[in-house]
């Protein structure tokens, strides 16, 4: 027997949608007044306590720029790295596929375009609903969009603890707050304007915020070139990004996509035709990871490194770290560098050819700058940021101080032992006091006792090489690292040669302090902290770093060498060219800060003789040439420390300046860089014409053309060729006239840490 409705009770006639509008009503006031009670509460009165809550509610939202995402971008523009709190990339309406416009709307909010911010009609639908047992949400796109933007505020300002989430932990208040503003927003902004922030800042998976991240993650494509059912599935994701992840949960995934496509075709948004080809088309993913972060960079992640510690660093950006991380890493910052994407590739091959990944675990780095600058060029060295099997990973720079002149971290090594690569800043000051570089010295003197009588008019010499004084303090006898070189010889002859014996006789004869005043002119200090000061001077005071015993930085050493290539004029490294925010606005970078350091027809000396050391002496076998093999001019000094632990080549043309380092990057750095194999060749003991000699070379070769190699200017005649002033008894022919075999520059137990 059929059942048969009741005609006055039937939701078809007029007098049954009247009752049925009645029993609505009646379910939503009990519905209203129960969500309403703890606002009553507060107020003092259900009714009238809730109409005076939501007239008093703000009417004005913050719509400031949700996080986006942090480009580091070369000298030429090429992206290095990116960096973000929130992986997201702000596009416009236009640049987003019509299908997944039309799509987010038929499933979230399908009379968009018809209502003022607040849907009463999916009010009504989700309260009678959700009394039927099937809990349904009512919220337009205006008011998920104001719901996401107060949350996004409060994630700029750090205040992750008060961020509200439906069925969390938002209240009937939040939710009253939320219409209100949805409301008022609808009057400021155009409904295209407000989907296309909704789109930009809605969640779709912890790598992938906003619609042309989700886009890449997911299919690597953009946003604009969405598929009909890619556009339905990540529209459906935006309801439980979780639940319907097509990753995690295909069959999810499709079904929820299905949906959104039947939705589109009952709205009219699709022909039957495309709603059944794209139902008829697998959940294919084509995944790009959001791998952020300088250890996913495409070159250079420890230059990229560097950068993000400048600008943590930078009290510009913020009054505290968290703040300035804040803004740099959601702040949809672009940030210009001077790195050279072709400099740093050359550089990146020469460290890795120079031992490469070895068990033991010895480093290699490069770096570059423009003396006329500053910028710094390429920064390598040859480890990898992230671990890798059979590789050598460290997230230390090898190129850096441990920390800025501030006292702030940089994540630096802090430098090594530099060797003969000082002996040049003791020549500077021969030069300086009106010395000619052809004057012969005693370089057979190895006894410097503790009485000596250095010349120093602002403080007291330390230390003394005398093996009679060695239990009152003093070092042993001053060595060589060959014997052939204890006599008289001119003392450009003992730069180019790098002989320690004939840096000391030119000391003997100079004022301490006007060593001291070049050194710090060119900007040399250690890497390393010491009783509270960040990046200390070199005290050449103390004679062992005559030498080279203090730890310096490869950056710090290719900087001070381009104070020469610069005609005396010292500029600070700099990193960092431009920054603008996602406004286009400037924000605080970098800019070239140079200084009068020395005379200029000093720098066109040491020129001079550096080039020697390429020429004739300890640097003639690692010249750098033009794939034409000819040479161009490069001026440079080679280095090595006491234990063969720390090997170095510094130099420079006229636009380019690069050190090239190869040692121990290890805790103390006292491990002897002596009976090692490399790449399948065996070294009793380092020298730094032997690996970073060859990095220097080669890398210069590759690079300095492009950045000039014009002659350097000639110094003064008379300080090459002023008369030479020969102590008596000197031995031996001049040195135009001897065998120009390349002198070692190991110096012996003379450069011992202090």
């Amino acid at each position: 027997m059929v059942t048969r409705k009741n005609p006055i009770f039937d939701t078809a006639t007029t007098l049954g949608k009247i009752f049925g509008f009645l029993g609505v009503s009646a379910i939503c006031g009990v519905l209203v007044a129960g969500l309403l009670v703890p606002a009553a509460a507060v107020s003092g009165s259900a009714a009238s306590g809730s109409i005076e809550f939501f007239d008093t509610l703000p009417a004005e939202l913050k719509v400031d720029p949700p996080n986006q995402t942090t480009r580091i971008l070369a000298a030429d523009g090429s992206v290095i790295a990116s960096v973000f709190e929130e992986n997201r990339t702000k596009v416009s309406l236009d640049k987003i596929s019509p299908f997944m416009k039309e799509a987010v709307i038929a499933v979230e909010d399908s009379r968009f375009f018809e209502h003022g911010g607040v849907d009463t009609t999916g009010i009504m639908r989700a309260l009678v609903a959700t009394a039927r047992g099937n809990k349904q949400g009512a919220s337009t796109i205006t008011q998920q969009y104001v719901n996401n933007v107060l949350n996004a505020n409060l994630a700029a300002e750090g205040k992750d603890e008060d961020i509200k989430l439906n069925g969390v932990n938002k209240g009937v208040g939040d939710k009253l707050r939320e219409m209100k503003l949805a409301i008022a927003l609808e009057k400021e902004f155009t409904k295209d304007q407000i989907l296309e922030g909704y789109l930009n800042i809605v969640f779709f998976n912890r790598d992938a915020y906003g619609i042309e991240a989700a886009s890449k993650f997911f299919f690597s494509t953009t946003a604009k070139d969405l598929t009909l059912p890619q556009a339905a599935l990540l529209a459906g994701l935006v309801n439980s990004p979780s639940a319907f992840d097509p990753i995690t949960n295909p069959e999810s995934s499709k079904g929820r996509r299905d949906l959104v496509l039947s939705l589109m075709l009952s709205q009219g948004k699709i022909t039957q035709a495309e709603h059944d080809t794209a139902v008829a088309t697998p959940v294919v993913t084509k995944v790009t990871p959001a791998r952020q972060g300088c250890a996913y960079a495409a070159t250079a992640p420890y230059f990229c490194d560097y950068v993000l510690h400048l600008l943590e660093n930078n009290p510009a950006y913020g009054a505290d770290l968290k703040e300035r991380q804040r803004l740099i890493y959601g702040g949809g910052l672009t940030i210009k560098t001077t790195l050279d994407p072709k400099a740093q590739i050359s550089a990146q091959e020469q460290v890795n050819a120079s031992a490469g990944a070895n068990p033991d675990k010895w480093g290699a780095a490069l770096v570059s700058v423009q003396p006329d600058s500053g910028k710094i060029v390429s920064m390598a060295q040859n480890t990898t940021f992230l671990p890798k099997k059979g590789g050598f990973d460290s997230q230390v720079n090898f190129n850096v101080d441990q920390l800025d002149k501030n006292g702030n971290d940089l994540n630096g090594l802090g430098g090594a032992q530099p060797g003969s690569t000082m002996k040049p800043f003791t020549f500077a000051e021969w030069l300086n006091e009106g010395k000619s570089m052809n004057t012969v010295v005693n370089a057979a003197q190895r006894q410097y006792p503790l009485n000596f009588p250095w010349r120093n008019s602002c403080g007291v010499v330390t230390g003394a090489y005398n093996s009679a004084e060695e239990g009152l303090g003093a070092a042993q006898d001053l060595q060589n690292a060959e014997p052939q070189f204890y006599r008289y010889m001119p003392v450009l002859f003992g730069l180019y040669n790098s002989i320690n014996t004939a840096t000391f006789a030119s000391a003997a004869q100079l004022d301490f302090c006007g060593i001291q005043k070049v050194v710090d002119a060119v900007g040399l200090h250690s890497g390393l902290p010491s009783n509270g000061d960040p990046n200390p001077k070199i005290n050449m005071f103390t004679l062992g770093n005559l030498l080279g015993s203090t730890q310096t930085a490869p950056l710090t050493m290719a900087s001070a060498f381009a104070t020469f290539a610069n005609d005396g004029k010292y500029c600070e490294p700099i990193a960092i060219t431009s920054v603008t925010d996602q406004s286009g606005a400037e924000l605080p970078a970098q800019s070239s800060s140079c200084r009068d350091a020395i005379k200029p027809e000093v720098a066109r000396g040491v020129n001079y003789a550096l080039q020697e050391v390429m020429n004739v002496g300890s640097g003639s076998l690692i010249q750098p040439r033009l794939s034409t093999d000819t040479n161009f001019p490069v001026a440079a000094k080679t280095g090595t420390s006491n234990l063969n632990e720390s090997t170095w080549v510094v130099g420079h043309t006229t636009g380019l300046a690069t050190a090239a380092w190869f040692g121990d990057p290890l805790g103390a750095q006292n491990r002897p860089g002596r009976n090692l194999t490399f790449n399948g060749q065996f070294y009793e003991s380092l020298d730094g014409y032997m690996i970073a000699g060859p990095m220097f070379s080669r890398f210069m070769s590759q690079t300095a053309p492009a950045y000039g190699t014009d002659p350097f200017p000639e110094p003064p005649n008379n300080m090459v060729n002023g008369t030479p002033t020969r102590t008596p008894g000197s031995e031996g022919t001049s040195p135009a006239t001897e065998p120009s075999t390349p002198a070692a520059d190991n110096p012996g137990n003379s450069e011992k840490k202090d």
